[in-house]
């Protein structure tokens, strides 16, 4: 395998796990209504301002910082925001920066573009590292967005998937 092959696989296998936690997310808002999204706990973020936080972040890191887009953030209002932007919408701007972030990963998949340095977050980082920072950041909120999630809607809270009965675990 070469290090080009090497380095598409890697940017494919970035998308695969983006647009799965996207997915994810997607399956929690499905089982809130409009006023939990935006619900919060004392010294807390509300799923709404994760969302945008998340959206936020990705556009940073993979839009901007990888894909070389200008770098429109402003990261206090996302979590200065109290809404409510309808579910819909929140959705919608979170897929349209996971989509935005997909092209980016696409454009960057040679050994070249991913070991290239560029600024993000006033740090030097090459595209490998932005992956390396930003996945996981984004897979933590959607944990504690299924969190929040099961915590408000309790025992009706819809598992995406579950192992088929009498299989090992």
């Amino acid at each position: 395998m070469s290090a080009d092959e090497l380095a598409a696989v890697v940017c494919l296998e970035a998308v695969l796990e983006l647009e799965r936690a996207a997915g994810t997310i997607r399956h929690c808002m499905e089982q809130l209504s409009e006023e939990q999204v935006w619900r919060r706990k004392e010294g807390m973020n509300s799923v709404g301002n994760l969302m945008l936080h998340l959206a936020g972040n990705i556009r940073q890191y993979f839009v901007s910082g990888v894909g070389g887009a200008a770098d429109v953030r402003e990261r206090p209002t996302e979590f200065s925001e109290q809404g409510p932007i309808p579910k819909k919408q929140l959705m919608g701007r979170l897929e349209a920066a996971v989509n935005e972030s997909v092209a980016a990963l696409a454009r960057a998949k040679t050994a070249a573009e991913l070991v290239r340095v560029r600024r993000i977050q006033s740090s030097e980082m090459t595209a490998l590292g932005a992956i390396f920072r930003s996945l996981p950041h984004f897979r933590g909120h959607t944990q504690e967005i299924i969190h929040m999630t099961r915590e408000m809607v309790g025992d009706a809270y819809r598992f995406a998937w579950t192992p088929p009965e009498g299989k090992a675990k």
